[in-house]
């Protein structure tokens, strides 16, 4: 669908750029135009920071730092930098109201597994969830527990259709 518009200089309040802006996004929804703006997709090293975060909510550098050492060395002045990093790319809010910044993760773990999953299902499976699913069941041995989760979470899909 394409939009041809005659653009005259007009004035508008910020609120009518807001109504307007509005009622294109519902349009272009509606016809299924428009995609969700995908957050910029994390290094290792950010899920890493991200996972943190998490974890607890939100952190200081400090916090962030002191967990990721339990687990491998990693220097203050370069979580410094991936923090500074990842806030630029949209992937932290920091709140600098305090004398320790605050950061915290802009979108949910689920949200961001399921962008990473759309991703990977895209660039490696054609785009196909039967694909991803058969090579993720036979990489590893699932539990029974974790293929009764599987069996309800495949009735409830079957449900809503």
């Amino acid at each position: 669908m394409k939009v041809f518009l005659k653009v005259r200089k007009i004035s508008l309040t910020s609120y009518e750029c807001f109504r307007i802006t509005n009622e294109l996004l519902r349009i272009t929804q509606e016809k299924g135009t428009l995609m969700a703006p995908q957050q910029p997709r994390p290094t290792d090293s950010e899920l890493d920071i991200l996972s943190v975060i998490w974890q607890l909510g939100e952190a200081t550098v400090r916090q962030v730092h002191t967990e990721l050492n339990k687990s491998r060395e990693t220097g203050y002045t370069t979580v410094l930098k991936l923090m500074q990093i990842m806030t630029d790319k949209g992937l932290l809010v920091r709140d600098e109201s305090q004398r320790s910044h605050i950061y915290r993760a802009r979108q949910r773990e689920t949200s961001t597994q399921k962008q990473l999953v759309k991703d990977l299902m895209v660039r490696a499976f054609g785009g196909s969830p039967e694909k991803l699913v058969m090579q993720a069941l036979s990489a590893k041995r699932a539990k029974p527990e974790e293929i009764a989760e599987i069996r309800r979470m495949l009735d409830e899909l079957e449900g809503d259709q």
